[in-house]
């Protein structure tokens, strides 16, 4: 007698391998989704924490000093560690020393509802377009 594996042996193997990769595979990508989406989330508290810091410690009172908050000033300026990849900052002018903050997060990829479950309910947008999160900043010096 042969020692060895019969043909038919081994594609009852390769039939198991690939039911097993079948279950594994969405489970696998579901949470690189959910990751993705924990990680936009935790950007956007990062990003807003920054511009709180910046604006009630650095106290900027030109106008073109206020609306030219940016990522790059935030990072420069030691607020934020490093620059988050498809964020942006936007600050406009309000009323009565009130200041607008949009952060805005340009990727496209990730679920918005996994990001606002992720502790964000206050982002704006649907999945695959901008998500953005709009805040208010007083001055008050």
């Amino acid at each position: 007698m042969r020692k060895g594996f019969t043909l038919v042996e081994l594609l009852i193997v390769l039939a198991v391998i690939a039911a097993l990769m079948a279950v594994a595979t969405p489970l696998a990508l579901n949470a690189v989704k959910n990751a993705k989406a924990s990680q936009v989330a935790q950007n956007f508290r990062n990003i807003k924490t920054a511009v709180e810091n910046y604006w009630n410690t650095e106290k900027p009172t030109a106008a073109a000093a206020i609306t030219g908050i940016s990522i790059g000033t935030l990072v420069s300026s030691k607020y934020l560690s490093a620059t988050p990849t498809n964020f942006s900052v936007a600050v406009t002018t309000g009323t009565g020393g009130v200041y607008n903050c949009t952060i805005t997060y340009s990727g496209k990829d990730v679920d918005a509802d996994k990001v606002r479950s992720n502790g964000m309910g206050e982002v704006q947008g649907n999945t695959g377009a901008d998500l953005t999160l709009t805040f208010n900043l007083q001055k008050w010096w």
